[in-house]
C-alpha cells in the first residue's frame, strides 16, 4: 500500500489564511496531469471535494487529491514555500526521478 502525501502546517495554515471571512470555505486540490515541461505537472487550485477523493484534514480546512493523481503523489509532502520568487505551494515528491526549475513539472 502507498503511503498518501502528507500536508505540512505551513501549508493547511496558507490555506486557512486564504479561507479566512470565506462564508464557503474552499479545500485546495492537489493534481496531476499529463504534459509540462517534463511529462507531468501539477495542477493546484480551490476547488469543491468530489465524491471519490482522498481528503487530508488539517487545522479546519482540507486538500483533496483525486484517484487518478494519488499513485504519482505517494509519499508526497504538500508544502508552502516563501521565497525571493514569490509564495507557492510546492510538492515534494519521491516519486518524480527529475523534474523542471518551475517546480510544477516533472518525470517518472
Amino acid at each position: 500500500m502507498n503511503l498518501p502525501p502528507k500536508v505540512t502546517e505551513r501549508a493547511f495554515a496558507r490555506l486557512a489564511e486564504i479561507n479566512e471571512g470565506n462564508a464557503s470555505p474552499q479545500a485546495l486540490r492537489v493534481a496531476v496531469e499529463g504534459g509540462g515541461c517534463s511529462g507531468f505537472q501539477y495542477d493546484i487550485r480551490l476547488d469543491a471535494p468530489a465524491g471519490d477523493d482522498l481528503v487530508l484534514e488539517g487545522g479546519g480546512q482540507r486538500v483533496l487529491v483525486d484517484p487518478v493523481s494519488l499513485p504519482f503523489l505517494a509519499g508526497a509532502v504538500i508544502d508552502f514555500s516563501e521565497e525571493l520568487i514569490g509564495a507557492r505551494f510546492v510538492i515534494e515528491n519521491p516519486n518524480a526521478s527529475s523534474s523542471c526549475g518551475c517546480g510544477t513539472s516533472f518525470s517518472i
